[in-house]
């Protein structure tokens, strides 16, 4: 099996390549290194089981790399949903016309099968929690959400023009080792510079679903078993965690005593924020997944992964 991962030199990415190389496949990954980092997938490259093209979606030179391709993990993305409400130009051009760019790419080279990670906030503020993928109408408040959306319909497109075949996966918060952001990174970062106090956005009662990333790894390449035109599942744990309760953990995990929480105050962290996010996850279960970790355990172990890579 061929496989080209983009952006797979970063925090999921980088732990997919690891298991698809111990799988024993051909893995190529093309990242432009703006987010990702060389080190979490150099010892691949120097055992030659990887092959390593720096490029950005947005360029040429990189699409001749396709030829031959069994599938594409298309990881690569514009991640931050804050900065999306204050420039959303980055946001629209390397989510959405960088993956119209790999399915063209795809398209030429006769690729047959994309993975696309896609996010819970394609689903906007849902009425139904936990939300399963038939959820309807889909409606983004933020662009990082809607950019996303834009890139399933693509996608889709493809598949039924192309005869193409995709895994679409609507992730909950994924977290773990090799992060580089989102809440666990903002709070230990914060607390360096000042254990005494802790800045939470918002109220600290936003709850959300966290899954560990080796979790989510493993998640992904088992759906992979079903084999319809366009495939979507969501992936999360079965059960959320609230702001307040993930800083209380970093402050335990990091030994600080006394430390102050300041709230900024209302229900949103910040514009495009969803306060209450769980993912119904019984399609994968129904095809025999689940996760071995809650929320909370998933936090813990991310935050001491985090610790330690940063000491």
């Amino acid at each position: 099996m061929f496989d080209v991962v983009t952006g797979g030199a970063g925090f999921i990415g980088s732990h997919l390549v690891d298991t698809l190389v111990a799988q024993g496949n051909e893995v190529l990954v093309i990242d432009s290194l703006c987010a990702g980092r060389l080190d979490t997938i150099s010892r691949h490259i120097d055992d030659y089981k990887v092959r390593f093209v720096k490029a950005d979606l947005l360029d040429d030179s990189w699409q001749e790399h396709l030829s031959g391709a069994d599938r594409v993990f298309h990881l690569a993305a514009d991640p931050d949903v804050k900065q999306s409400a204050i420039n959303p130009d980055p946001t629209m051009q390397n989510n959405i016309v960088a993956t119209y760019r790999v399915l063209e790419a795809m398209r030429m080279h006769r690729v047959p099968e994309i993975v696309f990670t896609s996010t819970s906030t394609v689903y906007g503020d849902a009425k139904v929690i936990p939300t399963p993928e038939d959820y309807a109408p889909l409606l983004p408040i933020s662009v990082y959400g809607a950019s996303k959306l834009a890139c399933e319909a693509l996608i889709s497109s493809y598949c039924h023009s192309f005869g193409m075949k995709s895994w679409i996966y609507r992730f909950a918060n994924i977290v773990g080792e090799r992060s580089g952001h989102g809440v666990i990174t903002d709070f230990i970062r914060k607390l360096r510079e000042n254990p005494a106090e802790l800045e939470i956005l918002g109220d600290g009662r936003q709850a959300k679903s966290y899954l560990e990333v080796h979790e989510c790894v493993a998640a992904m390449l088992f759906a992979m078993r079903s084999k319809d035109t366009v495939n979507i599942f969501n992936i999360g744990s079965e059960d959320w965690i609230d702001v307040k309760n993930i800083a209380e953990i970093v402050v335990d995990e990091m030994h600080l005593k006394n430390v102050n929480f300041r709230f900024t105050g209302g229900e949103r962290g910040w514009v495009g924020d969803v306060p209450r996010m769980q993912l119904s996850i019984d399609r994968i279960k129904g095809r025999r997944w689940k996760p071995e970790l809650g929320s909370k355990e998933s936090v813990r172990m991310a935050v001491r992964d985090v610790l330690r890579e940063k000491e």
